[in-house]
């Protein structure tokens, strides 16, 4: 189809949302852009300046040192998808710690941090033909969108495949911990005074909780086929 639209897909973490996201912009040949990733990579940044610990969190530093994160992604022929770089740094993996996770939805939190990032995926999604994915994709960064989805699934549901991931990749995490970071990063992506984790009005709701990724992949699939359809 020659029509290109832009699909903005928004839900709490480990919803599938960014797996999802990449195999609609694969199957499309759209440009796909995980926003999530460009939040733990400041965040990353941030845990490397020693801006942000478990005891300490210099909001002004970071702010302060904005101007010098550059963030791009690269795509890798052999994965499939695009990588999320650093100042020409891959950072793919340690930007998907316990450590990172942890610290994420408070850097998320910081108007100045927003701001900068909504402007950079606003240009990335100019010529429509993206899947983009996070938290304010439908509400803020694409409020015109022609297809918004807005994916939710049960804490359990979500901490059972974040540990899963987790462990695969052979990091030593508890269950517990990762139920109780999952829960936290709800409430704080929630409850934030910028940009709150909010469905837009004309955002379709998926329940992965019950779901396999194929499953919810088929659903949002067939929501984009009427969407291109309607946009003809």
């Amino acid at each position: 189809m020659s029509n290109k639209i832009t699909i903005a897909i928004d839900g709490f973490s480990s919803t599938g949302k960014s797996t999802v996201a990449k195999r609609i912009a694969k199957e499309l040949g759209y440009v796909f852009v995980d926003s999530g990733a460009m939040y733990r990579a400041v965040t990353h940044f941030a845990i490397e300046k020693d801006f942000i610990s478990a005891k300490n969190f210099n909001k002004k530093g970071l702010i302060s040192q904005l101007d010098g994160v550059e963030l791009g992604f690269k795509f890798n022929n052999d994965l499939g998808f695009a990588e999320m770089y650093l100042n020409g740094s891959n950072v793919e993996k340690k930007i998907r710690t316990m450590e990172v996770s942890s610290f994420v939805s408070q850097v998320a939190t910081i108007p100045e941090v927003r701001e900068q990032l909504v402007k950079q995926q606003q240009q990335m999604g100019e010529d429509k033909g993206v899947v983009m994915d996070g938290r304010d994709i439908g509400t803020v960064v694409f409020p015109e969108a022609e297809l918004k989805i807005f994916m939710i699934a049960s804490a359990e549901a979500k901490a059972e495949r974040r540990y899963k991931e987790l462990i695969e990749r052979g990091d030593k995490v508890e269950y517990e911990e990762v139920l109780n970071n999952v829960k936290q990063r709800d409430h704080i992506d929630s409850t934030r005074e910028d940009s709150p984790l909010l469905k837009a009005k004309d955002a379709i709701e998926i329940d992965s909780s019950n779901l396999t990724l194929e499953e919810t992949f088929q659903s949002v699939m067939q929501l984009v086929r009427m969407t291109l359809e309607d946009s003809e």
